[in-house]
């Protein structure tokens, strides 16, 4: 069989969760890898046993024996690693954002429109087998007519003024960080299970921390550093939010984003309300589904491929019992990229280019939502 040579472009927490996951892959291997600098590919691919680290992303994306590029880089990069890959006629797999604003993301869904070359966001959440059930079941109309959803996605890794990553810095982060870094998983997560868009926003957003104290020498998401020199920085982008929204054919919501919740380390969870019962789902409990009753007792689904529906058991690769959780997600998104890469018939279910610029654009428009005090309209 000849094997997919991949190329990961990053070497930070993404970079390496992409390569784990391509490795539980069959027909797939991750040829090269290209970081900031030479010696930061050279130690990636050392430590992780990949055969090629090249200088720098073009060097690794106009390679022609690289077939398929991860994007796993900075925010700011987006837009210009993927335009390359498009033009170079790679298949490519972005990170989230798509792009930094939405003109950027506009121009990569009409440059993969034209590229004829497979390309997906990293949405992972869809790729759950029980967020898949709770699709399933609502698709099939058991519980009738959704009428509300709510939910939201807390962290605490930010929550002390010493705390500091890349992310707080928006020349390379963006405008917007906890509406864009996670409140974008909530929405592509909650539209997938719904099968219905966002359609208007009303959002009040926080800056918990206006001034954070940022240590001299770099910190990585989720590992700041503690104790050395640090200066003060200013802070503009929001460590929390709460957005009204309201989705096609009536149904409403809100969600609510922080990462500067105390104990919440990386909870994304949905309630769909429908007119006969209710579904949940929480990512830090992600093989249970709760099913609310009125009248009767209330339902768990546990993951279990001999109970859930075709597509759910699909991506439960172990029985019942054996739990599996946010790798596993991720090795499912990368298992329907490659499937549909290979077979064209197969169904497909991750992020699309064009999925990724509607979130792109949701992002500005609860941006603005909040500058205004107004709903927005997308």
């Amino acid at each position: 069989m000849r094997m997919i040579q991949v190329g990961v472009v990053g070497t930070g927490f993404s970079a390496s969760s992409h390569v784990e996951a391509l490795r539980r892959l069959p027909g797939v291997v991750v040829a090269g890898v290209a970081g900031s600098s030479k010696e930061k590919s050279e130690a990636f691919a050392k430590e992780l046993g990949i055969p090629s680290a090249y200088p720098d992303y073009r060097a690794l994306v106009t390679d022609p024996k690289i077939q398929a590029v991860h994007n796993c880089t900075p925010n700011a990069l987006h837009f210009e690693i993927n335009k390359l890959a498009l033009e170079q006629g790679k298949h490519l797999l972005s990170e989230k954002p798509l792009a930094m604003d939405p003109e950027q993301s506009g121009e990569l869904v009409r440059l993969a429109e034209r590229a004829q070359v497979q390309s997906a966001v990293c949405f992972n959440y869809r790729h759950y087998p029980m967020v898949a059930q709770a699709k399933e079941l609502l698709r099939k109309g058991q519980g009738g007519k959704p009428i509300h959803v709510h939910g939201g996605y807390l962290q605490d890794w930010l929550l002390l003024d010493s705390d500091y990553s890349w992310r707080l810095d928006p020349e390379v982060n963006g405008v917007s960080r906890a509406i864009a870094d996670i409140g974008s998983h909530w929405c592509d997560t909650v539209q997938y299970v719904l099968d219905k868009k966002i359609v208007a926003v009303c959002a009040d957003l926080k800056t918990a921390h206006p001034v954070r104290r940022k240590p001299l020498v770099s910190a990585a998401t989720f590992n700041p550093l503690q104790g050395g020199k640090t200066e003060k920085v200013d802070i503009e982008s929001e460590d929390y939010g709460s957005v009204l929204v309201h989705f096609e054919d009536d149904v409403q919501g809100v969600f609510t984003v922080s990462q500067v919740s105390a104990g919440r380390k990386n909870r994304l969870f949905f309630e769909v309300a429908a007119r006969q019962s209710a579904i949940a789902w929480d990512q830090e409990l992600p093989n249970r589904l709760w099913v609310g009753k009125r009248g009767e007792a209330s339902e768990i689904w546990v993951k279990d491929p001999e109970i859930l529906a075709p597509r759910p058991a699909a991506l439960a690769h172990y029985p019942g019992g054996h739990e599996e959780g946010w790798p596993d997600g991720l090795k499912n998104l990368c298992a329907d990229f490659y499937g549909y890469m290979t077979d064209r018939r197969r169904r497909t279910t991750h992020a699309t280019f064009a999925d990724g610029h509607r979130i792109v654009e949701l992002v500005d428009a609860i941006l603005r939502s909040h500058r205004e005090r107004r709903w927005i309209d997308l």
